[in-house]
């Protein structure tokens, strides 16, 4: 049996009685999750279903809404990429806020641009770890100031980042060329080989092209598998089609 979506072990009672409860709907709330969200960055937790549920309180009640902590939701939904967390808090946020900034500005107050331009730009982090396109991702990120004030927040993001990467690429691959994870992983030296060894526990083969070859051990999700399909069908069983075609319409 999975676990399920609402799940955290590390969720405080206090919050999981209000997720529970019709105060999971009081305004008043609003506060509390903000206080839970800046917790999560701090500590490096992540509960998704109350962050869900505060911005379900934001589109009951847009005065209360806070950019800061909208865009904190949305960082941290990408440190647990490729679950489709950033989607889901996406679709809860209001329209004018999805569109670019010039669109948004035309739409609402020039207030919600910037949060606007920052939505965007985090969903160009997003579209770029969907696509497998690592090396990209980090350039992106080390491209615009923007980005660093965006993550700030989010305590250990870049480190989040790389077990994340690391992780994908550990149910995908079996080996790596160096040099290509260096750059998937944006790390060098003795940093990129203490966390390929001690945090992945994989190894390098220095005797295989340039720079060596990262091996990843044999996983259930990156093992090749053989699958042999064998149909059971007797003849016996097309009769009645058979017949049926030969039959005439009444």
């Amino acid at each position: 049996m999975g676990i399920a979506f609402d799940y955290t072990p590390d969720r405080p009672e206090h919050i999981h009685a209000i997720l529970n409860g019709l105060d999971r709907y009081n305004p008043e709330t609003t506060s509390v999750f903000q206080d839970y969200i800046a917790q999560q960055c701090e500590d490096r937790t992540y509960d998704c279903y109350a962050n869900l549920a505060l911005l379900k309180l934001y589109q009951f009640n847009p005065h209360l809404t806070r950019d800061e902590t909208t865009t904190n939701i949305l960082v941290k939904a990408l440190t647990v990429f490729p679950s489709p967390d950033f989607s889901l808090c996406l679709h809860l946020l209001p329209p004018h806020i999805l569109n670019s900034p010039s669109s948004a500005a035309s739409l609402r107050s020039a207030g919600d641009a910037p949060l606007s331009e920052a939505v965007q730009k985090l969903n160009v982090l997003n579209n770029l770890l969907s696509e497998a396109n690592y090396k990209g991702f980090w350039s992106t990120l080390d491209s615009d100031d923007l980005y660093a004030d965006l993550v700030a927040d989010v305590s250990g993001f870049e480190e989040l980042m790389r077990i994340r990467i690391a992780v994908t690429i550990g149910q995908s691959c079996r080996e790596v060329e160096r040099g290509v994870l260096e750059g998937w992983l944006q790390m060098r030296g003795q940093d990129f080989e203490r966390f390929i060894t001690d945090i992945c526990g994989w190894g390098i083969d220095d005797t295989t092209g340039v720079k060596g070859t990262v091996v990843i051990p044999v996983n259930k999700e990156n093992e090749a598998k053989g699958t042999v399909v064998r149909e059971n069908v007797q003849f016996d069983q097309f009769a009645k089609i058979i017949h049926r075609a030969y039959e005439q319409p009444a």
